[in-house]
């Protein structure tokens, strides 16, 4: 049998002790398991944020690996520990939207409210879920636990509505900036399916305005503009990103996430 993976994306940072915590009880209840962590640098509370970096990382993984999600502005409030099982991962995370991005990828989905304390850490803290429920239910489900046994299925989860840009007529978009990677990139909610005429050969004439800069230059690389160059690329993760060569457009343009961005075929 191939070695358990669980993933771990929070916005502990990592000058604190809280994910050093969660690997400890992970590995003291499966010491097999590999842990790999996707990111701890999420915007503090920022539920979207870890919605967002948790899409472009989950289904590069092999089938069967735990994702274990703690971004948690309501730890110790009413909102529900979940676990949600899908044709071929598992995620567990508190039930306020974070898997929103997930969801619609999944071809099945089962989602339970995770209630069987026989799983968790004793004492659970009421400002530590991620420790005492999260971390200690992924280590029990890692080594085989069924998803049955951590509490009874649900369907009212709980979903985000993830910004869609909106199209006013046949040649013209309005959206926003999802995200402002570590590069300063300005990642758009503009994917290719919304606006699949800009990717045609040749390349039609178009203006992407953000702030209060206007781009008329869509690149295949980073590379390929002149250093400081501002333009336009369709970037790994699916969605077309403002972008410079070494540049970073964000503090070049004074923009940051939710800026709004427009964009016009000629």
């Amino acid at each position: 049998m191939s070695r358990a993976i669980i993933t771990l994306l929070t916005d502990f940072g990592t000058s604190d002790y809280y994910v050093a915590a969660m690997k400890g009880v992970i590995l003291g209840i499966n010491p097999e398991a590999e842990i790999v962590d996707i990111s701890h640098n999420v915007l503090a509370y920022d539920i979207l944020d870890a919605a967002f970096t948790l899409s472009q990382a989950w289904s590069t993984f092999p089938a069967r690996t735990v994702h274990l999600v703690v971004v948690d502005p309501g730890v110790g409030s009413q909102r529900r520990p979940i676990l949600v099982s899908g044709d071929r991962h598992y995620f567990l995370a508190p039930d306020n939207g974070v898997l929103s991005f997930v969801y619609p990828r999944l071809e099945t989905l089962t989602a339970y409210h995770i209630t069987s304390e026989h799983y968790f850490r004793q004492p659970v803290s009421q400002t530590f879920h991620g420790r005492d429920i999260f971390a200690a239910c992924a280590a029990h489900l890692s080594k085989g636990v069924e998803v049955e046994k951590f509490g009874e299925p649900i369907e009212d989860y709980l979903k985000l509505t993830i910004p869609q840009p909106k199209k006013l007529n046949e040649k013209a978009w309005k959206g926003l900036v999802l995200k402002v990677d570590r590069f300063g990139n300005l990642i758009t909610n503009f994917s290719a399916t919304d606006c699949p005429a800009l990717f045609a050969e040749p390349t039609p004439a178009f203006q992407l305005r953000v702030g209060s800069q206007e781009v008329s230059k869509l690149a295949q690389t980073y590379a390929e503009g002149a250093k400081g160059e501002i333009f336009a690329l369709l970037g790994s993760s699916g969605y077309l990103e403002v972008a410079a060569n070494r540049g970073g457009v964000a503090k070049l343009l004074a923009v940051n996430r939710g800026a709004e961005v427009s964009l016009q075929l000629s």
